[in-house]
């Protein structure tokens, strides 16, 4: 299937609608593992629509702005199908095309923006009740840099943990272990986190597989609102 054709038949607009074919859907789905581009605007499609319906859930006065007000179904019970199925396909084109004019653009150039992460230093050798304080926005990643302190045992690699105040663990990370170097900057990934204290637990791995725990460290996250 040819790229243009796919743009200006608004085939990916139509997938996202269920109004292709079965021929022209397999055609498309083909196309699809080899353009990027359209495999990308599925994807982002795919989920703002998802998004847009829990937002339209959760505001019915912005249903009833969009969805034309109903008209009497014609005789049928195919014909009120269609009747009924008219205003949600309304609705969907504007919220993908509001995706493909709007939001699709914005999140490509924020993407591209250099930006300022919070930071706190985490010290595995530092013992105490108290830690540093990293404050994030709701949602926003921050930067930890982790500093593992040698004991004279050769790793081949470090796991680190983080576990959130619920005492849950959140993800786990390899590290290597580079000679010389003690210090490593981990970027941790925005989600939706609540504030508090967050553990950060080390283990060295050796080459045979042997885990050793190392030791664990504190932080504090403050959310900003």
């Amino acid at each position: 299937m040819n790229h243009d054709v796919v743009v200006q038949e608004k085939m990916t607009e139509k997938y996202l609608l269920d109004e292709l074919a079965p021929q022209q859907r397999d055609d498309f789905e083909e196309h699809l593992f080899d353009c990027k581009d359209c495999a990308e605007d599925v994807r982002v499609g795919v989920m703002f629509v998802e998004h847009s319906k829990i937002i339209l859930a959760e505001n019915p006065e912005l249903v009833a702005a969009l969805v034309p007000a109903p008209v009497p179904p014609p005789a049928g019970w195919l014909a009120w199908l269609r009747a009924l199925a008219l205003p949600v396909m309304a609705t969907l084109l504007v919220v993908v095309g509001y995706q493909n004019l709007v939001t699709y653009p914005q999140l490509q150039a924020a993407l591209k923006k250099p930006h300022v992460l919070p930071v706190a230093s985490v010290n595995l050798g530092t013992w105490g009740a108290g830690g540093p304080t990293v404050t994030a926005g709701r949602g926003e990643g921050f930067l930890l840099f982790i500093r593992i302190p040698p004991d004279g045992t050769v790793y081949d690699h470090y796991t680190a943990d983080l576990i959130n105040p619920a005492g849950k663990l959140e993800w786990s990370l390899t590290i290597p272990a580079v000679a010389g170097q003690d210090q490593w900057p981990v970027e941790v990934p925005g989600a939706n986190r609540e504030a508090g204290t967050y553990k950060v637990a080390v283990h060295g791995v050796s080459a045979t597989g042997e885990i050793k725990d190392k030791s664990q460290a504190s932080f504090e996250l403050q959310i900003q609102q």
